[in-house]
């Protein structure tokens, strides 16, 4: 039996450093057969933060393989959902190919705080962004 293709949620972000991949990694985790997710940014990072890859395993979450990706990367995918969880990226969020829903869901942006605060901004995101999810995506 075949699967059909789960729903792909976008999670967009200036820098796809913190934010955007604590949602993409919570998403995948707590959607995971139902939803997958994908996180990039208008401008990215380097790298993903110290404070996300922390706050992610403190959370017992996997943490491999994750990286700022550009947002021109992911726009040929078939994307059902774009999230944006700042506002700078909600304002320059592009035009994809075709309509596609999206939602704007704005958190604190933890990056050069304390572990504690992307511990919160990671609790915050469970507790709003992953209910958004389902309730947009039908799931």
């Amino acid at each position: 039996m075949t699967h059909p293709t789960l729903p792909t949620v976008l999670i967009l972000c200036t820098g796809n450093s913190c934010r955007s991949q604590m949602a993409e990694v919570l998403v995948n985790h707590d959607l995971a057969g139902v939803a997958r997710a994908l996180s990039a940014g208008t401008k990215p990072q380097p790298k993903v933060a110290d404070g996300a890859i922390a706050a992610l395993k403190e959370a017992g979450l996997p943490t491999d393989g994750l990286y700022p990706k550009d947002v021109d990367a992911v726009m040929d995918r078939d994307i059902d959902l774009v999230v944006t969880v700042c506002d700078n990226a909600k304002e320059t969020c592009p035009v994809f190919p075709r309509p596609v829903k999206s939602i704007h869901l704005p958190f604190h942006d933890p990056h050069g705080e304390p572990l504690e605060s992307f511990l919160a901004v990671r609790d915050d995101i469970r507790a709003r962004l992953i209910p958004a999810v389902r309730e947009h995506l039908g799931v």
